[in-house]
């Protein structure tokens, strides 16, 4: 299929090449030229716009970082998505947001499935994400023939309308922020009651909190937070997506948020998620 691929972040350049891969023919478009050289020499077409790229597109993915990317990138130009074509988004957005998109492709005459991923860049480049489908019975199953090329066949989960997936992509990630709450003040705790880093590490297998000591343990551990996974920029700004779409207080998101923004104004956004735990 001839694919337009618009967003080459961390995880865009990891999805990319799974689709070149599948023998796909791949036009890709990114801001910034930095990203688009490594997708080009990876076997890319690269565009000079986001028009140029979806010129002739069966299937547009967006991977973006948050909804105004998107309205910047597809709503507000009115891109020319071809008529008929399917729009995936994997760009983790609100539930109202995600409603927006389906409305502004169904007058554009555009089939629109939200797709966020759940995992960071390894389980990306393995191709073993966990993957959200939300949209229409047929469009969501021909979307799932694409983004099954980076996904793991036992951690997909299909949803009956974009919004829902969008609900499901911010649950998850609200899971991921409090786990890291978590191993931060068990870190605190111990080391304030005389225990090394080390021996909080070795008790957390035995906790609720495993999978994200196993995870993110070594990684606070070290105090080096420079090999992101997942940045405190995109992090904060999930929180305040979740923050805006509850109907009741998230008192532990709002914490994490706080957090997270801190980071981000100290200069530290593009670093891993996990140096929150870093003033241990």
């Amino acid at each position: 299929m001839d694919i337009a691929f618009l967003g080459l972040g961390r995880m865009g350049r990891e999805l990319v090449p799974h689709l070149i891969d599948a023998g796909h023919r791949v036009t890709a478009w990114n801001r910034s030229p930095g990203p688009a050289e490594t997708i080009g020499r990876r076997g890319a077409r690269i565009a000079s716009s986001a028009a140029d790229a979806v010129e002739g597109a069966e299937v547009v993915v967006t991977v973006l970082f948050g909804p105004d990317a998107v309205r910047e990138t597809v709503l507000d130009p009115s891109l020319p998505i071809p008529s008929g074509a399917l729009w995936i988004d994997v760009t983790t957005v609100a539930p109202s947001d995600a409603g927006d998109f389906a409305g502004w492709a169904e007058r554009a005459g555009v089939r629109y499935v939200h797709s966020p991923v759940v995992g960071s860049l390894a389980p990306a480049r393995a191709g073993g994400l966990a993957v959200l489908i939300g949209g229409e019975h047929d469009a969501a199953r021909e979307a799932r023939s694409v983004v099954s090329l980076w996904a793991d066949p036992d951690k997909i989960r299909t949803f009956d309308s974009p919004a829902k997936a969008a609900s499901a992509k911010l649950v998850a990630n609200l899971a991921l922020a409090i786990s890291m709450e978590a191993l931060s003040e068990t870190l605190r705790l111990g080391t304030a009651g005389g225990l090394s880093t080390d021996e909080v590490l070795s008790l957390l297998p035995l906790t609720t909190i495993a999978p994200i000591a196993s995870m993110k343990g070594l990684v606070v551990a070290s105090g080096d937070f420079g090999d992101t996974q997942f940045s405190a920029a995109l992090l904060a700004k999930d929180l305040r997506l979740m923050l805006a779409t509850a109907d009741t207080p998230l008192p532990a998101a709002a914490l994490v948020a706080a957090e997270l923004q801190r980071a981000v104004d100290a200069g530290h956004g593009e670093e891993d998620f996990s140096i929150i735990a870093r003033d241990r």
